[in-house]
C-alpha cells in the first residue's frame, strides 16, 4: 500500500512538471521575452501557482536595455523554523525568462529562423522543478529560512539575479520577511536546464566554494544512485554567477546541452520528465542538508579556469562535450557535432567518443581542454573516436573560434 502510495505521489509531481513546461513553453507565450505579453503570462501563472500554495509572492521590479524593458524577479520567502537559523537564508532560483522569437542578436543558434523559442529545457524545465519544490518546503519548513526565486532577463545578462543582489545590498529596501542585508543569505542553489537527464546523470557546479558542498553532493547522489560530475567553481552562463560575485556560495544544477538548446525545436515532447523527477528529489534532499546543516557555510573563491566558458583557445571542434563525465567509456563523449565546424566536417558525429587529440589521450573534460590549449588554427590534426565498438581516426582541420 505505501509503495503504491508513493508511485501515485511521484507520478502526480510529474503530472505537474509536464503541465508547467507545457504551458510555460507553449506557443502562446511566444518564448517569454522579458517586457512582452508572453512574459506577463508567465509571470501571471508562475504567481498563481505560488499563491495556490499559500505563498504571498513578491515582484521585485527592474527595467534593462536602451529600449527600457520593464520585468521582474518573483520571490516567495518560507521562514525558517529555528529560533538562530532562520535568520540565515538559502536561495533556490532558476530563470523563467527566454528568447522570444529569436532573430539576429537573440542568442538563438539559428539567428536566420524567426520563430517561437519555446525553451522547455531552458528554462521551463528549472522553473517546473523549483515550483514543486516551493510546494514541498512550505509543508515540511526547515530550520534555515528559504528564498523561492524566478529570476528574469536572465538570457539578456542575467539581469534579474544581479538586480537581485544590488537590492539585497540596499538599506531597507525590503519587506519584513526578506534578510537584512545580503550577508544573511548563506547559500544559492540554481536550477538551468535540468529536463534532459542521460544515463542517471547530473552536474553540480559549485561543489568547491564552501568547504562542506562537494562531500554533501556526492553523499546525496550515492544514496540516490545518481552519477554526479562536480565542477568547483560556481561561475558559468546562469544566475548562480551573480551570487558567486558577491562572495555567496553556491550549487548549480544542470543536466547539459543538446542539439535544441537556444532553437525553436527546444519543446516540452523532448523533456525527460523521469530524469526531472530524479533531478527534483536529488535537490530537495540537498536543500534540505544546506536548510538543517547547524554550521553556517563558509564561502571559498575558486577561481572560474575549469569551465569551458572562462578557456581560451585557439581553435574549436565546434562541439559541446560531455561535461557530466556520464559516458562509461573511457574518454570523452561529444554530446552535440555543429554542423558545419570542424568535427562534424571531418566526419565526427554526436554521440561519438574522443579518445585522442593530435596523438594524445583524452580521458575527461580537463584533458580535452588541454588538449584543445596545444593546438593551433590552420592545421590539420588526427581526431580518434569511438562509435559504437568501432574505433575511427578523422583528420579535421581547425578553425579559430568565433569571437
Amino acid at each position: 500500500m505505501a509503495f503504491a502510495l508513493a508511485l501515485q505521489v511521484s507520478a502526480q509531481k510529474q503530472d505537474d512538471m509536464k503541465n508547467a513546461v507545457g504551458y510555460l513553453a507553449s506557443q502562446e507565450l511566444g518564448g517569454r521575452y522579458p517586457g512582452t505579453a508572453g512574459d506577463t503570462l508567465a509571470t501571471e501563472f508562475i504567481a498563481g501557482q505560488l499563491r495556490s500554495m499559500k505563498l504571498k509572492p513578491f515582484f521585485q521590479d527592474f527595467t534593462y536595455g536602451k529600449d527600457v524593458r520593464a520585468t521582474h524577479n518573483i520571490i516567495a520567502v518560507i521562514p525558517g523554523t529555528d529560533k538562530r537559523l532562520k535568520h540565515e537564508y538559502i536561495v533556490v532560483g532558476s530563470h523563467y525568462d527566454h528568447l522570444g522569437m529569436g532573430g539576429q542578436g537573440s542568442g538563438s543558434r539559428r539567428p536566420d529562423t524567426l520563430g517561437v523559442h519555446p525553451g522547455a529545457d531552458d528554462n521551463a524545465s528549472g522553473d517546473a522543478v523549483v515550483l514543486q519544490l516551493a510546494k514541498h518546503f512550505k509543508k515540511a519548513r526547515q530550520p534555515r529560512s528559504i528564498i523561492i526565486t524566478f529570476f528574469g532577463a536572465e538570457e539578456q545578462g542575467l539581469i534579474g539575479s544581479k538586480n537581485f543582489i544590488e537590492w539585497m545590498k540596499k538599506d531597507n529596501a525590503r519587506p519584513k520577511k526578506f534578510p537584512d542585508n545580503i550577508k544573511g543569505i548563506v547559500a544559492m542553489v540554481n536550477l538551468d536546464m535540468v529536463g534532459r537527464m542521460r544515463d542517471h546523470a547530473l552536474s553540480v557546479s559549485g561543489t568547491g566554494t564552501s568547504s562542506e558542498f562537494k562531500s554533501m553532493a556526492e553523499q546525496v547522489a550515492e544514496a540516490q544512485n545518481l552519477h554526479v560530475t562536480c565542477v568547483p567553481d560556481g561561475y558559468g552562463p546562469s544566475d548562480q554567477a551573480s551570487f558567486v560575485a558577491a562572495d555567496i556560495p553556491v550549487l548549480f544544477l544542470t543536466t547539459g546541452g543538446h542539439m535544441e538548446y537556444h532553437t525553436p525545436a527546444d519543446i516540452p515532447p523532448t523533456l525527460n520528465y523521469d530524469g526531472m523527477q530524479q533531478t527534483l528529489d536529488y535537490t530537495k534532499e540537498l536543500v534540505t542538508r544546506l536548510a538543517s546543516t547547524p554550521n553556517t557555510p563558509d564561502y571559498i573563491n575558486v577561481p572560474g579556469s575549469n569551465t569551458m566558458k572562462h578557456a581560451k583557445f585557439k581553435v574549436t571542434l565546434g562541439l559541446m562535450p560531455d561535461v557530466m563525465g556520464a559516458s562509461t567509456i573511457p574518454g570523452l563523449r561529444a554530446d552535440i557535432v555543429v554542423a558545419g565546424k570542424p568535427a562534424h566536417n571531418a566526419g565526427i558525429r554526436s554521440g561519438d567518443v574522443i579518445q585522442e587529440i593530435d596523438g594524445k589521450p583524452v580521458k575527461d573534460i580537463q584533458e580535452y581542454m588541454q588538449r584543445l590549449s596545444e593546438l593551433t588554427a590552420g592545421t590539420t590534426i588526427p581526431v580518434k573516436v569511438l562509435r559504437g565498438e568501432e574505433t575511427i581516426t578523422f583528420q579535421v582541420h581547425l578553425t579559430p573560434p568565433v569571437r
